[in-house]
């Protein structure tokens, strides 16, 4: 029987989704749970579990379903077909096969679903909402289908609350969020919108909760958005009939709640747009990446053709990406050829032993295996076996690699021409506060970089701005110089790379801005105005004034100088490219904002966010005085999930996993997950 999987947010959310697919078959209960190891391929044929069926979706919906079951896995549990409810092209009557229906509750949706139903397209049709059903809707829809006289159609009809994508099993963001920072920060906005916008994230939160199982204890600061959810949900988890105080959920001990921490956007603006220096954080940023997916371009040697190529990224599947994920890119660039050095060299040996010694035949595993009954000395038939059976795991595993070499090119090519090092090195310095007592010396660093048009894209110098801004007490009007010098220089000489190409900065010669690179400078400097405003008005803290300077990766030169002579060893392919380009970007590791304030939480320092924060619990009436606490023994915090209102990125993700270890898990989500240059792009729109 295979290991049971340690329960994740991911897995009970997969879990859901089972039993929605099972029809919503109450016996399927034990068999979907997180941590059983129940397979749906072995079920009895015609069992709810694989009855064929047809799954009907609308796209906020499909975003949910994607990062959890690939088309061959929705095919095991009986989804012989899966439709938009929104498809131009009229859906044809399979009147012998339920429906299974999962849409947000929209008067569009309901309406298509009992025009459907009027149609008798399907035998039944199991309707699943994402979210709650408002009343009124639920009345509207119930006449139309009477009217019609379909009602009898109708086979199950239940609020799923599933409005969560979930990337990772310790990832997710809310579902159909999408400009969030923007929604929430502009000027624009009536207080009725704002009001039924942070009313939708309560919801999302409470479709998190419920998923869990587990009622929360929730922190967050005073005041703002993060104190008006956190007070809509708590209200909401109080409310709602399966997440209340009877409630208990069979992996968690009752007194060892979880604790749900809601933050804002605006308490770190500097992690969101600074650039990374590890693997997962740079594919978001350097390629495109959407939903586990990375597309990027790539031109065969010494030839003019481009090939687009684009890979399926699952971090709890993926071996190498789930070790490699958060580590410094030099690192993993080295990690890739030692195993694939080592993946190769073992198949070698077993094709060598099972083909007469060529260990250059081009053999498959079925060739290879037929092979076996032909060995006359050598190893021992058992082993030989043994060793032909491992064989397409082993080239499984050497696809999987081959892959990530891909990637990492492409990455390492984007690393190479926008100088990336360069700003990170820079924006780390100006962020961990090392230029905290020379003020002109930081401005004179930065003015260098932004006025080197060899140096990185529009983007990556209005970043680098950005940082400098945000992160030092520099006059306003030190900015504002050193934004124009920027501007000034990338109109008289152009940028030696733009947005088009490879990935988000490939290489042109010098010359003039293009269309593009102009719009986004006129953003980039709106955003620029917009942060320095903020800050002159103090809307933002100081972050240097509160830098964990003792978090600093310990032996940063032994790791440096390890990765150089490894790389002298080495120097060929990747790794000898990687060499020069970014041997700065090991170490130098510092904890973030939010790790610091969940850190405190869990660990209930005085004098810190643990005293300041409101504290809310939906098991108690009103709110709980921490003073009281203080002199109580509060249970020990083994399970985090961290809420970013405003918008969230791999970078936050990865330093959270700091302080995550055997005794405590840290879950991150977000209103939605940006990249730099996505967040660069709303904070555009804001001046």
């Amino acid at each position: 029987m295979p290991a049971m999987e340690a329960p994740s947010l991911k897995s009970a959310q997969l879990a859901a989704v089972h039993r929605m697919l099972s029809l919503n078959d109450t016996n399927t209960t034990k068999a979907s749970s997180p941590s059983s190891s129940f397979s749906y391929n072995d079920a009895p044929a015609g069992t709810s579990y694989n009855q064929w069926k047809i799954l009907i979706y609308d796209i906020p919906c499909r975003s949910i379903i994607s990062p959890l079951l690939s088309v061959s896995q929705l095919r095991s549990r009986g989804v012989t077909l899966h439709l938009l409810i929104s498809s131009t092209t009229e859906r044809e009557a399979i009147p012998d096969v339920p429906a299974v229906y999962f849409v947000e509750p929209t008067r569009s949706n309901l309406k298509t679903i009992a025009e459907d139903c009027a149609k008798r397209l399907y035998s039944k049709v199991h309707i699943n909402f994402v979210t709650k059903l408002d009343r009124a809707l639920m009345e509207e829809f119930g006449k139309l289908m009477v009217q019609n006289g379909c009602l009898d159609m109708i086979a199950s009809l239940h609020d799923q609350y599933l409005d969560f994508i979930c990337l990772e099993k310790n990832l997710f963001s809310l579902s159909n969020q999408k400009d969030s920072y923007a929604m929430i920060n502009g000027s624009g906005v009536t207080d009725m919108v704002m009001e039924n916008y942070l009313t939708d994230l309560a919801f999302g939160l409470l479709s998190v909760v419920g998923t869990t199982g587990c009622v929360p204890v929730i922190r967050c600061p005073r005041g703002g958005a993060p104190e008006m959810v956190a007070r809509k949900l708590n209200k909401l988890i109080a409310e709602h009939p399966s997440t209340g105080a009877n409630y208990n959920h069979s992996h968690h001990s009752k007194h060892m709640r979880p604790l749900l921490v809601i933050l804002d956007r605006n308490m770190d603006l500097i992690t969101p747009i600074q650039h990374s220096s590890t693997y997962q954080a740079l594919i978001d940023d350097l390629l495109t990446h959407q939903a586990n997916r990375v597309e990027f371009t790539t031109k065969a040697e010494g030839g003019v053709r481009s090939q687009v190529k684009k890979f399926d990224l699952d971090a709890d599947l993926d071996t190498f990406y789930q070790r490699h994920k958060f580590n410094p890119f030099p690192e993993a660039i080295e990690s890739n050829g030692v195993e694939l050095n080592n993946v190769t060299s073992r198949e070698k040996a077993i094709r060598s032993k099972t083909v007469g010694g060529n260990a250059d035949d081009n053999v498959d595993a079925t060739a290879t295996a037929n092979a076996v009954s032909h060995q006359e000395d050598g190893m021992a038939a058992s082993d030989l076996a043994s060793a032909v059976d491992s064989l397409p795991k082993l080239l499984e595993q050497k696809k999987q690699l081959e892959m990530h070499t891909s990637i990492l090119q492409a990455v390492m090519n984007e690393v190479a021409a926008r100088d990336v090092p360069q700003f990170y090195e820079l924006e780390s310095a100006l962020a961990s506060g090392q230029y905290k007592n020379d003020p002109l010396k930081a401005k004179n660093a930065v003015m260098a970089l932004a006025i080197d048009v060899s140096k990185g894209n529009v983007e990556d110098k209005i970043r680098l701005v950005i940082v400098f801004c945000l992160a030092t007490t520099a006059p306003g009007s030190d900015v504002t110089e050193v934004a124009s010098a920027m501007a000034n220089a990338l109109e008289s000489k152009g940028t030696t790379h733009t947005a088009s190409g490879g990935g988000k900065g490939a290489a042109h010669g010098h010359g003039l801005l293009s269309k593009d690179d102009r719009i986004k400078l006129d953003k980039g400097l709106k955003a620029i105005a917009y942060l320095k405003n903020l800050r002159s008005m103090q809307m933002i803290p100081n972050i240097v004034d509160a830098v964990d300077y003792g978090s600093r990766t310990a032996g940063n030169s032994d790791l440096l100088s390890g990765f150089m002579a490894r790389a002298t060893n080495q120097a060929t392919g990747l790794l000898a490219k990687a060499t020069e380009k970014v041997s700065s970007m090991l170490g130098k590791i510092v904890k973030h904002y939010s790790t610091r304030v969940v850190e405190n939480l869990c660990e209930m320092k005085p004098g810190t966010e643990d005293d300041e924060y409101l504290y809310l619990d939906p098991k108690v009436k009103g709110d709980v005085d921490v003073k009281i606490l203080r002199n109580m023994t509060r249970s020990p915090c083994r399970e985090v999930i961290t809420f970013v209102i405003g918008g969230g990125c791999y970078a936050e993700y990865q330093n959270l996993q700091m302080i995550a270890d055997e005794r405590r898990s840290v879950t991150y989500g977000s209103t939605e997950l940006m990249s730099p240059c996505e967040f660069l792009s709303q904070l555009g729109k804001l001046s």
